[in-house]
């Protein structure tokens, strides 16, 4: 297995950020790396879909785990690659105020340490921009892309 995790705090409250999260048409909104994502069903655990990274072949998905306001877990089999990818999106309210953003990318499988650490930094090469974006967008500071 192989893993990594992003943080980073916003002034935003949670339930701004899980919005976002639970309306994929908005997604590319925030992820510039993402052409769009299809979900074949409401954004709860189960619910399968495709999402279709920008100059990318479609990829089958699917939501494993969905906690409103609070997060949720989607994963993403890598065709002929011989792993999973997960990747889990928290939202920890902070007493000050706003709410700490944690992304954490997880390979599972066969192949997961022959090609986690190339895949892994392949696909979390933009999460802090990723992570900024959404933010911004919670905030009301980012106007649509």
């Amino acid at each position: 297995m192989w893993t990594v995790t992003h943080r980073r705090e916003t002034s935003a409250r949670a339930e701004a950020i899980f919005a976002r999260y639970a309306d994929p048409a908005s997604w590319p909104e925030w992820d510039a790396g993402l052409e769009r994502l299809d979900l074949d069903g409401p954004f709860v655990a189960g619910t399968t879909g495709t999402m279709v990274p920008r100059g990318q072949d479609p990829l089958p998905m699917r939501l494993v785990a969905v906690d409103a306001g609070r997060g949720f877990e989607d994963e993403t089999p890598v065709p002929g690659a011989g792993v999973v990818v997960r990747v889990r999106h928290q939202l920890e309210p902070l007493e000050r105020g706003g709410t700490l953003i944690t992304h954490t990318l997880t390979i599972d499988g066969p192949a997961a340490d022959a090609v986690g650490p190339t895949l892994g930094a392949a696909i979390t090469a933009d999460f802090p921009q990723t992570m900024a974006a959404l933010a911004a967008c919670a905030e009301g500071t980012l106007a649509a892309r």
